[in-house]
């Protein structure tokens, strides 16, 4: 077996080849679509194989783990496009003002807990895609109490941003926990 000399090569889990596979020219909203669906695939190729290591925490004194993060982005999408965007009258799933860290501190290795946040992420992505795909343009708008007014448009592009910054936590999370490393 080779070793892999640069980290790109090292992290070739199930799903792996697919994940940048979208558009690179086109329209605006299938390539937002795409680079943010591919951050949704490298959250989940980052937990794949994983047991109770999903809720390692990373150093004291955080709470971070990667189940922790599953259920803190189910949040994050229920927000942003099921309250903010479709207009719902939902609470988050995980977290409240009560219990503003329940995303991360309630990531325990019981396995329905495991499951009930793997579900609730899956509901509140396919949702989320759902509302993208049927949206009648990317200027459609919600109201948001801490940004505002903000469009689809605006979302997407968040939306990434927030992947692509937990995903480096799932990097050195994965990394430390089994030594799996890469993109």
């Amino acid at each position: 077996m080779k070793i892999p000399d640069r980290r790109i090569e090292l992290f070739t889990g199930t799903g792996s080849e697919h994940r940048f596979s979208g558009p690179a020219t086109g329209d605006e909203r299938s390539m937002l679509a795409a680079v943010l669906d591919a951050q949704r695939a490298t959250l989940k190729l980052k937990c794949s194989g994983l047991g109770p290591e999903l809720v390692q925490r990373s150093v004291a004194p955080s709470s971070l783990s990667l189940l922790g993060l599953v259920r803190h982005l189910a949040d994050v999408e229920r927000r942003w496009f099921r309250a903010v965007l479709a207009g719902h009258d939902v609470e988050l799933r995980f977290s409240s003002t009560d219990v503003p860290e329940g995303d991360f501190d309630g990531a325990v290795p019981d396995p329905e807990v495991v499951a009930a946040s793997w579900a609730a992420w899956h509901a509140e992505v396919a949702f989320a895609e759902a509302f993208v795909a049927e949206a009648p343009d990317l200027d459609i708008e919600g109201h948001d109490a801490w940004r505002g007014t903000v469009s689809l448009r605006w979302v997407l592009i968040h939306m990434i941003e927030e992947y692509a910054r937990h995903n480096g936590h799932a990097d050195l999370l994965r990394e430390r926990i089994d030594g799996e490393v890469g993109v």
